[in-house]
Formats: C-alpha cells, sequence, structure tokens
C-alpha cells in the first residue's frame, strides 16, 4: 500500500492557507460528489487513459516514459519555473481535484503546495511522492535546513532509476492488467539511463581534477557531484526560499579566484543577477571567470528541444559543464 510522503511545513501567510483551503473545499466536490478510497483500479483497454498530474516538468516526462499512451498527463510546473517558490493556482487546483493520481517529487521541493496535497489525500484522492521508499543513505542532508534533506534527486541516474520504479508500481497498482506493460516501458527506460550515465562519466574523467568545481545559482547539484566526482558550490542553498547575501557572495568570489575556476553557471529556473555579482567580485580581485552557460536545474527546457526531455536535459547540462571546465579536449 502506497502512501503519500506528505512533510509538514511552516505555512508562510496563515490567510494564504485559509484561501487555499476554501478553494479545495470548494473544488473538491467538482471532480468527486464523495469521499474516494485508495486509487481505483481500472481497465485502460476500455476506457481512457489514466488521468495523471505531476507537479515538475521532470515528473511529467518520467510519468509520459513509463505510462506511453497508458496514461494522459498534466505537468504543473513549465520551463524556467522554480518549484520552491511555486504556488498553485486555481487552475492547478481544480486539475489536481479531477486527476485520478497525483505525483511530487516530496522532501519540501514543492514546499508551498504541501497543504493542497495533504487536503486532497484526506479526501481520498491518491496522491503520491517519488521520493517515498528511499533509503536515508541514498540521500544528503541539508546545511541549510536541519532535518531536511536534498529532494533534487533527478541530478543522480541511479536515484531516478529508482523513481521511475515508484512511478511503476503505483501505476501498476493503479491498472494492474497493464502492470506488464509499464514493466516493460521501465525497463527499457533504465537502458537508456544506463547508457547515459557511462556517457556522462566519460565525459566528466575528461575535465582536469584541479577544475572539476561546478559553481551554479543554487545547491540543486549537489547528487550530481556525488555521483560523478565533482565539488560543487551553490551560492544559494538547496532552497530558493532564501536568497544569498553579501558574505555569500563574497566568500564564494574568494574562492572562484583563489583557485581560478574557469567557468561559473547560471540556472534556467533562477534570477542570474547572483552569479553576476559574484562574476564581478571575482573580477575585482583580479580573475576573470567566465559565465559557462545556462544549466536546467529545477526544470526541464522547453517542449520540442533537446532539453525538453529529461535525457536531453541532463545530456545538454554535462556537455555545458565539461566545456566551461576545460574537458572535451
Amino acid at each position: 500500500m502506497f502512501s503519500a510522503n506528505v512533510l509538514p511545513i511552516k505555512p508562510t501567510s496563515k490567510a494564504r492557507n485559509v484561501t487555499f483551503l476554501a478553494l479545495i473545499a470548494l473544488l473538491l466536490p467538482i471532480g468527486c460528489a464523495q469521499d474516494r478510497g485508495p486509487a481505483e483500479v481500472r481497465d485502460i483497454s476500455v476506457e481512457e487513459p489514466l488521468n495523471v498530474v505531476a507537479t515538475t516538468s521532470m515528473i511529467a516526462d518520467l510519468s509520459t516514459q513509463i505510462g506511453g499512451d497508458l496514461v494522459s498527463v498534466q505537468g504543473l510546473m513549465g520551463p524556467g519555473i522554480d518549484p520552491h517558490l511555486y504556488k498553485a493556482s486555481e487552475g492547478d487546483v481544480a486539475a489536481m481535484t479531477n486527476a485520478e493520481m497525483i505525483l511530487y517529487n516530496g522532501l519540501h521541493l514543492e514546499g508551498k503546495m504541501v497543504d493542497i496535497f495533504s487536503q486532497m489525500q484526506q479526501r481520498g484522492l491518491p496522491v503520491y511522492a517519488i521520493t517515498d521508499g528511499l533509503d536515508d543513505s541514498d540521500l544528503l542532508t541539508s546545511e541549510y535546513f536541519v532535518g531536511s534533506q536534498d529532494p533534487h534527486i533527478w541530478f543522480d541516474i541511479s536515484l531516478w532509476k529508482k523513481a521511475a520504479q515508484r512511478i511503476r508500481d503505483v501505476l501498476s497498482q493503479a491498472v494492474p492488467n497493464s502492470a506488464s506493460l509499464f514493466n516493460e516501458r521501465t525497463e527499457s527506460y533504465i537502458s537508456e539511463l544506463d547508457s547515459l550515465d557511462t556517457w556522462t562519466r566519460l565525459q566528466i574523467a575528461s575535465i582536469p581534477v584541479e577544475t572539476r568545481v561546478l559553481i551554479t545559482s543554487h545547491d540543486a547539484f549537489g547528487y550530481f557531484g556525488r555521483a560523478y566526482g565533482i565539488d560543487v558550490k551553490g551560492l544559494q542553498g538547496i532552497s530558493t526560499a532564501s536568497e544569498a547575501g553579501t558574505g555569500d557572495v563574497r566568500d564564494l568570489a574568494s574562492f572562484v579566484a583563489e583557485n581560478e575556476i574557469p567557468s561559473m553557471f547560471v540556472e534556467s529556473s533562477i534570477s542570474p543577477r547572483g552569479i553576476e555579482a559574484v562574476r564581478e567580485a571575482v573580477r575585482a580581485r583580479g580573475f576573470e571567470v567566465a559565465i559557462g552557460g545556462t544549466l536546467f536545474g529545477d526544470a526541464l527546457g522547453s517542449p520540442g528541444t533537446e532539453a525538453g526531455t529529461y535525457l536531453g536535459m541532463f545530456r545538454e547540462n554535462v556537455t555545458m559543464i565539461v566545456a566551461g571546465l576545460g574537458g572535451g579536449q
């Protein structure tokens, strides 16, 4: 029996919470005249595809890869959206209310939506965190939030494989007669992930050891660093809810200048102002550091582009990191 990983957070505004809870109370009856139990067992062969709502673009893509034509996936957060700060709209609440399954990351990634997930789960809507079932040993802890763990698991391919298996399991629970198809698609996708992992290791190995340091807008790449042996430093912490201060900029600039790191990177879902401030501070110390490009951190690229899928996003990030840090030559 699967259950949602609903983690309590301190509300940012009591009034906002009341508004959202009232909105949910009004919209829930639209999708269900009465409270529902766990995800209903369905036969997709004689019905429409399973209606799935996913929070982030990474989860939406993964759900599509596993579910194929047997699911209809609606992602709430598009390109350039920061899930740490995302606030659900009335349309989002309506979409989740009418969904047959809601998939979210968990580990506080969608912090401002946790109360909504909890309310919907209490009303019987099937809500699942894809990080449920991961061992504590799989997860990185955060020095910025005591007791919290890094939610950016998609940057460790080994953990993303487990997320794929998690989605396979919840889809199979909802549609047991299609379990074998979900499993086949999962195994095929995991094979693609294994190939991507092998390619990534070869690419990263080409970066000189002394410049194997990844500096980004916020600390989203910790799992990537652990998996591929790169020292990762983010100007902001794991969550973008807290802004970097003058001391953070000064300390990072000193590190870059002293170690002559050739490039830093901005992220598609975060303002580049912080990294630009570091660059100016590095320049004041007599060293010129480049902006190596824009990495996809908390969101995929636009649909139809290479970075519009997880596999393409990961490959594009690696290519940019390797070029910026002097590898691949």
